[in-house]
């Protein structure tokens, strides 16, 4: 009796360490997809990827008692490529996020809904043994493609362009890097420029440009958060936020920008996507009942789509001896 005991109990054992043999390879499989700097066990020089996603929604009514339009359409896509580069001491990565979204309605006609380019490039030394610290410099460009307008009714009034504005941001300090998922950039030198180069708009002296100029740059202390991981199975989060203060005008007034992107797997191909982002600069005097006051911008998309991750690609550089952090060798060759 003891015997089969002793049996069943090895069979059972056996059986439940295979299952959760299967589930923890299920759960690899599925977080291997996000897109993120993940902890490779492999050696790469370079590594690239990215993400592709696009969004439709639509809805009609017909003698509908609760009222809306009779017919309404978005479309919105989302582009991600990144490039990073290693070396023992050395860290290099690189982004570029592109967003544009059309929406069609009734009693709205056509208009954009989303339209943002924005590309981050940073470089990074390591300073410290455990490889939490680097000392960092920073470049990160935003703008647009097409023309902006604010509605008021079917009134609309002309807002944006092209590289009106654009921000340009240089900066230098120290990137503190705990692990894959979080990176905290702080510099206490930072030059924030800010381009209007649509007449129009820069006869307005919007954007914090003087009048008839086209260019404002500001000096200050910039903070910036990043944040990517896997935050439940089949949910990934990417999110970022910057803070930027102004030593010589007014540097209680922080700028704020953030975005907040949550990616649902339904299949293979197909996920639930929902982005929030939040933007308060004071120079941006453009809102209130005169049109002459700062607010917090905000803009929440939901949607259901088509995802396509890029292929990832690693490049280890010409077979070598590259130094490694504790004064001894690592071999590039495999």
């Amino acid at each position: 009796m003891k015997k089969w005991l002793v049996l069943i109990l090895m069979g059972v054992t056996v059986k439940m360490s295979f299952a959760q043999d299967l589930v923890v390879a299920k759960l690899r499989s599925e977080t291997s997809r996000s897109i993120k700097k993940d902890m490779d066990t492999t050696y790469w020089n370079w590594k690239t990827g990215g993400l592709y996603n696009f969004n439709l929604s639509q809805s009609a009514l017909s003698n509908w008692a609760a009222g809306g339009d009779n017919f309404n359409m978005a479309l919105t896509s989302y582009f991600n490529y990144f490039a990073y580069y290693q070396k023992p001491r050395h860290s290099w990565d690189n982004n570029i996020d592109v967003n544009l979204g059309y929406m069609q309605s009734t009693s709205l006609g056509g208009r954009k809904n989303d339209d943002r380019v924005d590309v981050l490039s940073k470089y990074g030394y390591k300073i410290d043994s455990v490889g939490q610290l680097y000392i960092s410099g920073l470049f990160n460009f935003r703008s647009q493609v097409f023309d902006g307008y604010s509605f008021s009714g079917t009134n609309a009034i002309f807002t944006s362009s092209l590289l009106s504005p654009a921000y340009i941001i240089l900066s230098a300090g120290v990137d503190y890097k705990p692990d894959n998922t979080l990176s905290i950039f702080f510099s206490p030198l930072t030059s924030r420029t800010t381009i209007v180069m649509n007449s129009k708009l820069s006869a307005l002296g919007k954007y914090g440009v003087d009048v008839g100029k086209h260019v404002n740059r500001e000096t200050g202390l910039f903070v910036t958060v990043n944040y990517s991981n896997t935050i439940a199975p089949n949910i990934t989060y990417k999110g970022r936020a910057d803070f930027f203060s102004n030593y010589y005008q007014k540097p209680e007034n922080v700028n704020v920008y953030m975005t907040n992107l949550f990616n649902f797997k339904i299949h293979k191909n197909f996920s639930a996507t929902y982005s929030l982002d939040l933007m308060y600069d004071d120079k941006i005097r453009i809102f209130g009942p005169n049109k002459t006051s700062p607010g917090l911008q905000l803009k929440s998309i939901i949607g259901i789509g088509y995802v396509k991750p890029l292929q990832v690609k690693k490049v280890v550089l010409k077979p070598k001896m590259i130094a490694g952090v504790d004064g001894g060798t690592t071999n590039t060759s495999k």
